[in-house]
């Protein structure tokens, strides 16, 4: 049997106000915490019901113009409503702003902030700001992108080389035995945050050894018009791809560029990880499928250890919900309030008067 962590089943039930239930998710326990072998054990984790007092909390993220961080924005908000502590969202405006990044952070936490949750650009380029918070004996919780864990009190991520896989391992499945190749597409995000490498790592080691050819790949921020771009100038260089593969982004960018040009009955789509859009794409049949990191969770999980390390409550390190591929069929039984923001969701930057 495996352990319970802090306290039940997947799934919170948000209310008509807005407000979820309790947190209560599957999820792997790295242990040792942030360790790079993928050593971890299946457990669960249940969120508190009220926090000690009203924490005020600083949250950064890259920026808004993917879903993905609207989801990402829904989770922590939510969250933060749940336990009665305060919460104070920033976002950089794109993954080209470390500087940015740096001086909100810093900001926020000048303003009497009990902590931090980050979703950093870059691994290394928030080290120095994150070791004077530390060194104030503030937590600071590592969310989604993956960080330098030097100077990290928790982590609540999935590690992307198991998003990036299992989208490999699906169009691996699709051509067993195949010797034909089979000509891919692959756009896995941006040069700098570890989310992308790690993400690129998976996808590589799943079609390692197969008929699967990367023949054309590119790196770029997230916003539409970088990988509508990309997109365009992979089409243009190579008419014989049998699949593009990428980002949120990226795939529903490849979606409308080959309707534009009659191709998408040739080129087949998957992306690797989730968001509204793909959500839609799936149930319609242009793209094929997408594994979830379930990110909405992850924000509310950040936001539980956050408060669980402040009150001295000894949560996890290092949790990440487990990851999820949706495709036409189960999407059908698939519970999308762990992964989407409520249809009509408008980001939110602060919550409980802070």
């Amino acid at each position: 049997m495996h352990a319970v962590i802090g306290l039940i089943a997947l799934g919170f039930v948000a209310s008509e106000a807005g407000a979820a239930d309790r947190l209560s998710v599957p999820v792997d326990v790295w242990d040792p915490p942030f360790n790079t072998t993928m050593q971890r054990t299946k457990s669960e984790y249940v969120g508190l019901e009220k926090a000690e007092k009203r924490w005020r909390l600083c949250v950064s993220i890259p920026h808004l113009k993917d879903p993905y961080w609207a989801a990402v924005n829904h989770g922590l908000i939510d969250q933060a409503k749940q336990l009665g502590v305060g919460l104070r969202l920033l976002e950089a405006g794109g993954y080209n702003n470390l500087d940015i990044q740096r001086r909100q952070i810093t900001d926020c936490m000048a303003s009497d902030a009990d902590g931090l949750i980050v979703a950093a650009i870059s691994h290394n380029g928030l080290d120095d700001i994150l070791a004077s918070i530390r060194a104030s004996k503030r937590p600071v919780i590592d969310l989604v992108n993956g960080m330098n864990p030097r100077h990290v009190s928790a982590r609540s991520a999935v590690d992307y080389f198991d998003l990036g896989h299992a989208a490999g391992t699906l169009l691996k499945s699709l051509h067993a035995g195949q010797t034909t190749p089979v000509k891919v597409g692959w756009f896995p995000g941006p040069q700098g945050p570890t989310w992308a490498d790690r993400g690129d790592e998976g996808f590589r080691a799943a079609i390692a050894d197969t008929s699967i050819r990367i023949v054309a790949s590119a790196r770029g921020d997230t916003g539409k018009a970088v990988q509508s771009k990309l997109v365009a100038e992979a089409l243009d260089q190579h008419a014989d791809l049998d699949y593009m593969v990428g980002t949120t982004v990226s795939a529903t960018a490849a979606v409308s560029q080959l309707r534009r040009r009659g191709l998408e009955d040739k080129v087949k789509v998957l992306a690797y990880y989730y968001g509204p859009q793909v959500h839609r794409a799936i149930r319609r049949g242009s793209i094929l499928a997408a594994p979830t990191d379930f990110q909405s969770l992850q924000a509310r999980i950040a936001v539980d250890l956050a408060v669980r390390l402040l009150e001295n409550r000894d949560p996890p390190r290092h949790v990440s919900p487990i990851v999820e591929v949706i495709d036409v069929d189960s999407i059908r039984g698939f519970d999308p309030s762990g992964s989407l923001p409520p249809r009509g969701f408008r980001p939110m930057f602060s919550i409980n008067n802070w």
